[in-house]
């Protein structure tokens, strides 16, 4: 389900304080802008460089646009009897430490049950103070799938050459999943500026890269193979099979992970490292 689905059956349903999880802020507000533009909502948006800017209106031009403050109570000025009125809170979680800011947004989640004004707070991390805590209902917004990223790569990789086909196209798409969208471009037009083609390898250097800022995982590249692994039949064999890609594109369901336990020395990290070349050699 998009998320303009989620976001349309909540607002149906009268859901008052919507939070959005999402690292892509421009493309969740476009297919916000969307919805409210299909639907006739009257939609506003907030942040702390441009203040408040309401759909359909000129920027509006008071000292206080860039007040919280301020924002929270402006979308009583937008309901309607006729409509909804939405307002777009982005990077709120910052606001939140304040007491008088939570108290104000439980006012408003409250009043919007009446006039139909709808909060949704945009932030790429979901922390709500324990107030508002059964006030709110969270959204995430999707990381772009397999459709979605070909499309990208389709916008990256123009001219005869530049993009995969086949098998190497499905291992590249393989590669994508998990960025966003700007990591997705940024990562096709970093493979072409160095191989002056879509390459797996450019997605994975970048990859490792995102896990290094997280301090907790780390991408290993290494020449380990499954025929140096000894036991572990049944479970090579089942992910040889989940990573096989077959003629139809790969467009199949297919596995997307395997949970190992076991004591330590058992042999799972030497599995994992084995099954990076293994599936590159499949």
């Amino acid at each position: 389900m998009t998320l303009s689905e989620r976001l349309s059956e909540y607002v149906r349903a009268c859901f008052t304080g919507i939070w959005i999880e999402s690292h892509e802020h421009e493309d969740a507000l476009a297919e916000i802008g969307r919805l409210c533009h299909d639907q006739s909502w009257r939609l506003a948006v907030w942040d702390l460089e441009q203040g408040l800017r309401v759909s359909g209106v000129q920027a509006v031009d008071n000292a206080g646009a860039s007040d919280p403050l301020a924002a929270i109570r402006s979308v009583n000025s937008l309901a309607a009897e006729d409509s909804s009125a939405v307002l777009v809170l982005v990077n709120f979680h910052r606001f939140l430490q304040s007491a008088e800011i939570v108290q104000a947004l439980a006012k408003q989640l409250a009043a919007g049950k009446q006039n139909r004004s709808f909060v949704i707070v945009l932030s790429p991390v979901v922390q709500i103070p324990t107030e508002l805590e059964k006030l709110f209902i969270i959204i995430e917004h999707p990381l772009p799938d397999r459709d979605q990223l070909e499309e990208i790569a389709h916008g990256v990789a123009t001219d005869d050459g530049e993009m995969p086909t086949g098998v190497e196209l499905q291992r590249l798409l393989d590669a994508a999943a998990g960025l966003t969208r700007f990591e997705a471009e940024n990562a096709f037009s970093l493979s072409l500026v160095r191989h002056n083609r879509l390459q797996v390898e450019t997605l994975w250097e970048l990859k490792s890269q995102t896990l290094k800022k997280s301090g907790l995982l780390t991408l290993h590249h290494g020449s380990e193979r499954f025929d140096n692994l000894g036991g572990l039949e049944a479970l090579k064999a089942f992910c040889k099979r989940a990573l096989r890609v077959t003629g139809n594109g790969g467009s199949h369901v297919r596995p997307r992970g395997v949970l190992l336990l076991s004591p330590p020395g058992c042999g799972k990290s030497a599995f994992c490292k084995a099954l990076n070349e293994s599936e590159t050699a499949h």
